[in-house]
């Protein structure tokens, strides 16, 4: 998958592991995803997906901090987030909003496979371990989607690894390194007066 990366991701890595910094992070970062994938959800049902995607972003919070623990990269680690989403989109026939080819489904499990298997993620069960004791709020599914999907969101040819668009334009394989300082109030949700208390 292609992301992007700059300085408030890796604010926010450093957020969600800051006690109770990381709870306003995590609100901030649920907010943020919610809202930029109800943008490019069909309009007609963007706003009975809000509860479903609230919910989905809030549990992926928990994977991206399981990853990290495991040495994933920051980029890494935020792509697996990205890969459970669009596997929820793909189940409930969400083509439009999804990030990636529907064919490329499989590629992007088997790259970090050891890692989804451990933690029972599969397509079908995009959250695994990681899925809220109550599930997630229900959404009505457009599956007649998949029959012959449109996807003007997906981009497709990058399932073999993990790519970053650089600061110059040049696609970065991996991401960048972690920057030495990092002002956690950049994260999403997160105010210099937050830090300061």
């Amino acid at each position: 998958m292609k992301l992007n990366q700059t300085i408030r991701h890796f604010a926010a890595k450093q957020a969600l592991s800051t006690p109770v910094v990381g709870e306003l992070a995590t609100q901030g970062l649920v907010r943020l995803h919610t809202g930029v994938f109800m943008d490019k959800a069909d309009p007609e049902h963007a706003e009975e997906r809000k509860a479903h995607l609230d919910g989905l972003f809030d549990a992926t919070m928990d994977t991206y901090l399981a990853t990290l623990q495991e040495g994933f990269t920051e980029a890494e680690a935020r792509e697996v987030t990205h890969i459970q989403a669009n596997f929820d989109f793909y189940n409930h026939g969400w083509v439009e909003m999804m990030e990636f080819p529907v064919d490329e489904l499989d590629e992007h499990h088997a790259r970090f496979g050891e890692f989804f298997d451990r933690f029972g993620i599969t397509v079908e069960d995009p959250l695994g371990a990681f899925a809220p004791a109550g599930g997630l709020p229900d959404a009505p599914a457009t599956l007649e989607k998949l029959e012959n999907p449109d996807q003007p969101n997906a981009v497709g040819g990058y399932a073999d690894e993990t790519y970053v668009d650089g600061p110059d334009g040049e696609v970065l394989v991996g991401g960048a390194d972690d920057p030495d300082e990092v002002d956690v109030s950049d994260a999403p949700g997160v105010t210099p007066d937050d830090v300061d208390n």
